[in-house]
């Protein structure tokens, strides 16, 4: 007997507030609770992870339900591995604030 596995990603977006404290205790708890749940993080407010079929992305899906905030907006799809195989990655050149160089350096 074969078992036929559909490999699935599982993409969360969100947007939570962060204006008071209790808005950042609860953006940190929900983003600890993402980790916790296998998801690792592609970029800011985005994280991911992958899931064996459709019935267990319904099940994590209810669990990311269950620790949500009270506050802020959280989107989550499912693409197959295939179609998340295809994402292109175009990335610029890091920029950073440090001083690296002499050059712009006024010594008073």
């Amino acid at each position: 007997m074969k078992i036929n596995y559909r490999f699935m990603r599982l993409m969360v977006f969100f947007d939570l507030p962060t204006v008071t404290s209790e808005n950042r205790r609860n953006y940190r708890k929900f983003r600890k609770n993402l980790i916790l749940n296998g998801f690792f993080m592609l970029q800011e407010s985005v994280y991911c992870r992958m899931v064996i079929n459709e019935a267990m992305a319904r099940s994590v899906v209810a669990r990311i339900e269950s620790f949500k905030p009270p506050a802020g907006m959280i989107c989550v799809m499912a693409v197959t591995e295939k179609q998340f195989a295809n994402i292109s990655f175009i990335i610029g050149e890091s920029q950073s604030d440090v001083i690296t160089t002499d050059k712009s350096l006024v010594i008073i």
